[in-house]
Parts: structure tokens; C-alpha cells; sequence
């Protein structure tokens, strides 16, 4: 089993990717694999609300974002880390999860997905709320843990000091594991999905 984790901080060893390297240490234990893909320092650019994706399986605009998207959908489990940015994720991941999610959201129905955020004070709460919508959108399994997913550091490995936070990501790694074992040894299909039906509030 594989898990692709996006770690959003331009910082590639600061304390969002602390906090995946430590799901991804977990995950080693239980004999599953996670290739950590670094997006911080690219310079995405945002959806434009096109709609081709839907017609061609990827984003219109040839970078890395449809380089990536194809592994998150071979994966069997994402992580999605990001720094907390005036209490939001950072703009990279939200130009990256728009598109990504946009393109591919359907060949991530039911995989597990864990989402965690580095802040320095605060706002990791309404940054893990941003990347749960995500989530349920894809009808993705949020990985639970013993409490919110966000661990608290400034310098680059002050995160090893959050002792709590530390304790909920091991937790975090341990059921995602058990999840994607679950899942593995399952033979139970997927639920059948009914057509989508679109409401409009203008009336």
C-alpha cells in the first residue's frame, strides 16, 4: 500500500513537514510506503472555473498540478500538510486543491485522508476546516485522531516540543493504517453512487 502526502510549506523542513514525517514515520511501521511531494516553492496558478477537467480527466493548464494529481489517484491514502497562513491555508495548497480536487475528486472516492497544519499561535483549526471541505467533497475518509490535527511550532522543528500534538499525529498514523488495512482485506464493493442533483438557490 502507498500514501501520497503534499506537504504545502515552502519550507521543505520546517514544521509542516515535521508533522507529515511523522504520519509517514507510522505508516513505515505498518509496512506502508508514503512518497512525500513537496508543492511550496511552485508557482500555481488558480482555478478559472473552466469545467474542461470534467471533459479530460485534468486540469487545462500543463504544470505540475497533472503531474501530481495521476499518483494521488493511484494512491491508496492521501495526507495533505499545510502552514497556517492568517489562520487559512497557505495560497499554494488552495490553488493546488481546487484543481486537483476539481480534476480527480472522483478517483479519490473513499480513500482515507489525513490533513494536518503547522501555525507558529493559531488558526490551525479554520486551516484543518479548509482542507476538510476538500475532503467531503470526494466523499474521502477523514482520518480521526484523539483530537484536532494541528501542532504548534516557529522555527523549523520547534514542532518536536508540541508533546500533544505529536501524540495525536502517531494517533492519526495508527488508524490511518488500520483504515487502508481494513480496506485492503475488505471485498465488500463501494456503495453505488445515485446521479448528483443540482439545486439552484435562484428561483
Amino acid at each position: 500500500m502507498k500514501v501520497i502526502a503534499i506537504n504545502a510549506s515552502p519550507n521543505e523542513n520546517g514544521n509542516t513537514a515535521y508533522a507529515v514525517n511523522t504520519i509517514a514515520g507510522v505508516l513505515k511501521e505498518n509496512n506502508i510506503e508514503t512518497e512525500i511531494i513537496n508543492i511550496g516553492k511552485l508557482a500555481l496558478r488558480g482555478c478559472v472555473g473552466c469545467g474542461k477537467c470534467g471533459e479530460l480527466g485534468r486540469c487545462v493548464f500543463n504544470d505540475e498540478v497533472n503531474e501530481i494529481t495521476p499518483k494521488m489517484a493511484e494512491a491508496d491514502g492521501l495526507i495533505i500538510g499545510s502552514p497556517v497562513y492568517y489562520a487559512g491555508i497557505n495560497g499554494t495548497l488552495k490553488s493546488f486543491l481546487d484543481r486537483a480536487f476539481f480534476s480527480k475528486s472522483k478517483a479519490f472516492r473513499l480513500k482515507p485522508c489525513a490533513a494536518v497544519v503547522a501555525a507558529r499561535r493559531a488558526g490551525t483549526t479554520s486551516a484543518l476546516q479548509s482542507i476538510n471541505f476538500y475532503i467531503e467533497f470526494a466523499e474521502m475518509i477523514n482520518v480521526p485522531t484523539t483530537y484536532w490535527s494541528g501542532v504548534f511550532g516557529n522555527n523549523g522543528g520547534d514542532t518536536k516540543n508540541d508533546l500533544e500534538g505529536m501524540q495525536i499525529l502517531r494517533q492519526l498514523g495508527k488508524n490511518m493504517a488500520y483504515i487502508m488495512k481494513l480496506k485492503e482485506n475488505s471485498s465488500i464493493p463501494l456503495p453505488e453512487k445515485d446521479q448528483r442533483e443540482w439545486y439552484s438557490f435562484i428561483r
